[in-house]
């Protein structure tokens, strides 16, 4: 497995890739309008996105963060692992690769916003407070870099 920055020719496998981890958890899957334009949504605004690829360079996880206007935090976006890929270390990996990133730019906050049910999203509300994010509101966690 690696992690490297998202590229154009990773956006059909990284679609297909989230639709089926939003599958595998029960949810109707559909696909953010983010991922659609991640070099707009996020590289062309110095925000970051990164996918892990398999030895096969198939896309087997992703997650990406933006900015927060004014302040010195950011937003954690689309953490995914293919569901036949999850428990693995993956999800850690991609989530501490953005966090080194965001502290070398100078990004003391990172957050992130869960979804609601909390029953749909329990995987989320139990990965994040293990790698040290605490709930600071409903369906909101963050933690300090």
């Amino acid at each position: 497995m690696k992690i490297r920055a998202f590229e154009e020719d990773d956006r059909d496998d990284l679609i297909f890739m989230v639709l089926q981890a939003k599958d595998a958890l029960g949810r109707k899957p559909k696909i953010n309008e983010d991922l659609l334009d991640i070099r707009g949504h996020y590289m062309d605004r110095g925000d970051q996105f990164w996918v892990a690829v398999d030895e096969n360079g198939r896309v087997i996880g992703c997650v990406g963060y933006s900015r927060i206007a004014g302040t010195t935090e950011a937003f954690l976006h689309r953490l995914y692992v293919k569901p036949t890929e999850k428990r693995k270390g993956i999800g850690t990996a991609l989530l501490q690769t953005a966090e080194e990133h965001m502290r070398d730019q100078g990004i003391t906050v990172a957050k992130i916003h869960l979804g609601s049910p909390k029953e749909q999203w329990f995987e989320s509300y139990a990965f994040y407070p293990k790698h040290g994010y605490t709930e600071y509101e409903p369906r909101y966690m963050k933690k300090e870099l």
